[in-house]
C-alpha cells in the first residue's frame, strides 16, 4: 500500500548538491515525487512503500553530501497524490527566505584531478567547480540561489556545461557557477607597460614572477590577496614596506601538507583544521623562521590551496610558500572590486592576476587554531560565513550590529543566528562603510522589513556602531553591555540559556555600567535571567582612556601609579620613555584620566616593565610577545593575584615584576611567573565564586582568553574541580563573537 510523507530539511541544503542528491536517494529507493528550494531551505514530497520511505529518511541524514549541513529534518504524513516518477521542480518563492546560505567552498578532489588532465575540456581553468565545491556567498547577490541571481548572470551556459546543469545525474547539476573556457570568465596578468595576458599564459607568467621577487596582487574567492615568495626576505620586507605592516605577522599559503609539516609542528587536530572545508588559516608552532613573516613570534598562519587558481599557480612552478596577506593597507579591509583595487594597491604590488568573475561582497580569510580547550575560531570569515552559529528562541527577527573592533553582524531569522563575516575596525572609513554595505546586504538578502526589527548594539555611547545602530529606521532598540554580551556568546552557541554560570569576561575595553573602562569583570547569572556583577579586577587609572592602548608604558602609568616606592623607570633596567612621565603627571593630576579594571592593559603594564616600552604597531601586540617570551621559560613559580572582597589584585604581582627585574631576573621567567599568577588567581576567585553561589558552570570569553597558554594553565588549575569551562568554538573569543550575544540578549531582554 502506498503512503506519501511532505518532508522539509532545514540546514546548509541549497548549492550544495543537495536537489540531485535527493532525486538519486528517492530513485534508488523507488520513490516518486519532487523536490525543490524553497524559502526555508528544501522541500520534498515521497510517495511510495512505507518500508522505503523509512529507508530514504535514514540514507537522506547519512549519505547527505559532504557541503551540507542539515539542522533539520521535518516529515509529514500526508495523502498519496499518484505520482509515477520523481522530478526536481523548480525554486519555490512565497514568503521572505530563512535558509542557510552555504559558505564559500574549496574546490573538491574530483575537479581538482579533471584540472590537470588534458582530456577535459575544463582542463587547467581556473574557475572550475560543481554541487560539491566553489564559491557560494560572494558570488550570491539574492536568494534563493539561482544562476541569474549570482555574478555569473553574465555568462550563458555553452551547450556542453548546458548539457551538465540540466543532468540530474551529473555532479554539476544545477551547480549555480559553473563554466568552462569557452563560455566562462578568466584570468588575465596586467603589468605596466606590458600588454594583457590571459588565460594559463597569465598564470605561468604569475609564478614565474613570484619566483623573482615580485609582490602580486591576486583575485581570490572574497577579495584581493597580496602574494610574495615568503623565503625571499627581501620580497616580504619590500611587501611590509609598502603596505605599511611594521611587524604584525603574515598568514602563508604552502603547497601542501608535506610542506606544513615541514613549517610547523601539527598535530591530528591541527592537520584536519588545516585540511577542513573552510581551509582557515591555522596557527601553529613554527619549525622554521621564515625571515620577517611573523617576527617575535613563535608561531606560524598557514593555509592550505582552496581554489583552482592557487593550485595551477603552483603547478606553474610559484614558489611553495607563498606569503598570502589580505589586499588592504595595515587594519583596513580587503580590496575586492576591481577598479579600486587596481588604483588603490597600484603602489604595493607589481602586478595583478585579475579574475573576470565579480565578487559579490568581501570576504576574508578565516583564522583558526586548535587550543587548549578545544578548536577555536579567531577570525571568522572565509568558510564559516555566513553560517548560522546558534538557534535562539525568537520567532521576531533581530540585527546585533556588534562593537567597533574586530566587527561582525549577527541577523537572527527565524529563530536562526546568522553571523557575517569579518568587518574590521570601524575607525577606518573603509571598515565603516563595509560595515554599513554587510547589514544592508543581510537584511536585504533575507527580505527582513525594518519596521519588524529588534537591534542591539554596544552600550558605549561613542561607538559608530553605535551610532549607526540609533540612525537605523527600526522602531525598537537595546542597548547591551559589552562583556555581558561576550559571556551571552559562549551561551548562545550551547543554546544554555537557562544556565546559570560564573561569565568571565577578561579583555582590552569595553563600556561598564558605570561608565568606567571594563575589561576584568566577572559575572553571575544567566542569559535569561541577567548577569550581576559580582568581582572584577581591582581597579586602575587609565591615561588617555581608551588611547593608553597603543602605548604599553602609558597604560602602565596608571597601574604604578598605586605601587610604592617606584624605582626611576627611565633608568636601566626599564629606560621607560618620557611617554611614561607624562601619563604618570595625568594619573596625579587626575586630567584626561579614567578607572578602568582592564586585564588588557594590565597586561600592557606588565608587558612594559618586562620590556616592551615602544608602541604597538597591531592590536594586542604586547600581550603577544609577553606570552611568546613566556613560552620559553621552564619556570612554573607565580606572582600573587590575591582574590579577596571581590577583587583580584594585580599590585603583589607588579610590585614582584619590578623587584625581580631590578635584580637581574630573566625576562621570560618574570614572564610566565606573571602569566601563572594571572591563571591562579582567577582560578582561586572561580573556586571560592562557585562554592559561595552553589554554580559548576564557568564561561571564559573575551580576546584575553586568545593567550593559549593562559587557557592551558587555567584548564590545569581547575581540572582537579568539579567545575566546567565552556569557551567560544563557533564565533570568535574576541570582539567578533559579540554581536551573537547582543542578539541573545535582545531575546529574553527586549523593550
Amino acid at each position: 500500500m502506498s503512503s506519501a510523507l511532505s518532508i522539509r530539511v532545514r540546514g546548509i541544503v541549497q548549492g550544495v548538491g543537495f536537489r540531485p542528491f535527493v532525486y538519486r536517494l528517492a530513485q534508488a529507493h523507488k520513490l516518486a515525487g519532487w523536490v525543490l528550494n524553497g524559502e526555508e531551505g528544501v522541500q520534498i514530497f515521497l510517495e511510495g512503500e512505507s518500508a522505503r520511505l523509512d529507508a530514504f529518511l535514514r540514507d537522506l541524514r547519512v549519505q547527505a553530501p559532504p557541503a551540507a549541513r542539515i539542522a533539520e529534518v521535518e516529515a509529514t504524513k500526508v495523502e498519496p497524490e499518484g505520482f509515477r516518477d520523481f522530478t526536481i521542480r523548480e525554486s519555490e518563492r512565497r514568503d521572505r527566505p530563512t535558509v542557510r546560505i552555504s559558505p564559500d567552498l574549496p574546490v573538491c578532489e574530483e575537479c581538482v584531478t579533471e584540472l590537470f588532465d588534458p582530456s577535459n575540456p575544463r582542463h587547467h581553468y581556473p574557475y572550475i567547480n560543481c554541487t560539491n565545491c566553489g564559491p557560494r556567498y560572494s558570488v550570491i547577490l539574492s536568494l534563493p540561489y539561482d544562476r541569474c541571481n549570482t555574478t555569473m548572470k553574465s555568462w550563458p551556459l555553452d551547450e556542453y556545461c548546458n548539457a551538465e546543469y540540466h543532468d540530474p545525474a551529473n555532479r554539476r547539476f544545477h551547480a549555480q557557477p559553473v563554466a568552462c573556457p569557452v563560455c566562462g570568465p578568466n584570468f588575465i596578468l596586467r603589468e605596466e607597460n606590458q600588454p594583457d595576458v590571459a588565460g594559463q599564459a597569465a598564470i605561468e607568467k604569475s609564478a614565474s614572477l613570484l619566483r623573482a621577487g615580485s609582490i602580486l596582487a591576486v583575485k581570490g574567492l572574497g577579495g584581493y590577496h597580496l602574494a610574495c615568495d615568503a623565503r625571499n626576505a627581501a620580497s616580504v620586507e619590500a611587501l611590509r614596506a609598502r603596505k605599511f605592516r611594521k611587524e604584525k605577522p603574515f598568514a602563508v599559503m604552502v603547497r601542501d601538507l608535506a610542506i606544513a609539516r615541514d613549517l610547523v609542528h601539527l598535530d591530528p587536530q591541527a592537520e584536519a583544521l588545516l585540511s577542513s572545508n573552510p581551509r582557515p588559516i591555522v596557527l601553529a608552532p613554527a619549525r622554521i623562521e621564515l625571515a620577517g613573516v611573523a617576527p617575535d613570534n613563535c608561531e606560524l598562519g598557514l593555509m592550505l590551496p582552496y581554489t583552482p587558481l592557487h593550485y595551477l599557480l603552483f603547478a606553474a612552478g610559484a614558489p611553495e610558500v607563498l606569503v598570502m596577506t589580505s589586499a588592504n593597507r595595515s587594519s583596513e579591509p580587503i580590496a575586492y572590486e576591481d577598479d579600486a583595487a587596481l588604483e588603490y594597491l597600484a603602489q604595493i604590488a607589481d602586478a595583478f592576476l585579475i579574475g573576470e568573475r565579480p565578487i559579490a561582497r568581501r570576504v576574508d580569510d578565516s583564522v583558526a587554531r586548535v587550543g587548549a580547550l578545544g578548536p577555536a575560531v579567531l577570525r571568522r570569515s572565509r568558510g564559516y560565513a555566513p553560517g548560522a552559529v546558534a538557534q535562539l528562541p525568537s520567532k521576531r527577527p533581530i540585527l546585533a550590529v556588534g562593537p567597533d573592533l574586530k566587527n561582525t553582524i549577527t541577523l537572527v531569522v527565524d529563530g536562526q543566528a546568522f553571523v557575517s563575516q569579518h568587518v574590521g575596525d570601524l575607525s577606518h572609513y573603509e571598515a565603516f562603510r563595509a560595515f554599513r554595505e554587510t547589514i544592508q546586504d543581510l537584511v536585504e538578502m533575507y527580505e527582513v522589513p525594518w519596521d519588524d526589527l529588534l537591534i542591539a548594539y554596544d552600550a558605549h555611547p561613542q561607538y559608530a556602531s553605535t551610532t549607526h545602530a540609533l540612525e537605523l529606521p527600526a522602531a525598537q532598540k537595546l542597548a547591551v553591555q559589552h562583556h555581558r554580551a561576550h559571556v551571552s556568546s559562549v551561551l548562545a552557541e550551547k543554546s544554555e540559556w537557562k544556565a546559570r554560570v560564573i561569565g568571565v569576561s577578561f579583555d582590552g575595553t569595553g563600556y561598564g555600567d558605570d561608565g568606567s573602562i571594563w575589561g576584568g569583570e566577572i559575572f553571575l547569572g544567566s542569559v535569561a535571567a541577567g548577569f550581576q556583577r559580582v568581582a572584577h579586577l581591582h581597579p586602575a587609572a587609565l591615561p588617555g582612556g581608551d588611547a593608553a592602548a597603543q602605548f604599553p608604558v602609558q597604560a602602565a602609568a596608571g597601574f604604578l601609579a598605586q605601587i610604592d616606592d617606584l624605582p626611576d623607570l627611565s633608568q636601566p633596567p626599564f629606560n621607560f620613555p618620557d611617554r611614561f612621565r607624562s601619563s604618570l603627571e595625568l594619573v596625579q593630576k587626575n586630567v584626561r584620566t579614567f578607572p578602568t579594571t582592564s586585564v588588557g592593559r594590565l597586561f600592557d603594564t606588565a608587558a612594559a616593565l618586562i620590556g616592551f616600552t615602544r608602541p604597538i604597531s597591531y592590536e594586542g601586540q604586547a600581550a603577544i610577545w609577553l606570552e611568546q617570551l613566556a613560552r620559553a621559560a621552564t619556570n612554573l613559580d607565580s606572582y600573587a593575584l590575591p582574590f579577596s572582597e571581590n577583587l583580584l589584585d594585580w599590585r603583589p604581582a607588579l610590585s614582584a615584576i619590578l623587584q625581580d627585574r631590578t635584580r637581574g631576573r630573566g625576562s621570560a621567567e618574570i614572564a610566565r611567573a606573571f602569566q601563572r599568577g594571572i591563571a591562579l588567581g582567577l582560578a582561586d576567585a572561580l573556586r571560592s565564586l562557585a562554592e559561595t553561589h552553589v554554580v559548576d558552570r564557568v564561561v571564559l570569553s573575551g580576546g584575553v582568553f586568545q593567550n593559549e597558554l593562559l587557557l592551558e594553565d587555567i584548564r590545569s588549575l581547575v581540572e582537579a574541580s568539579r567545575l566546567c569551562i565552556w569557551t567560544n568554538s563557533a564565533v570568535p573569543p574576541n570582539d567578533g563573537g559579540v554581536s551573537l550575544g547582543q542578539a541573545a540578549i535582545a531575546v529574553f531582554h527586549n523593550p
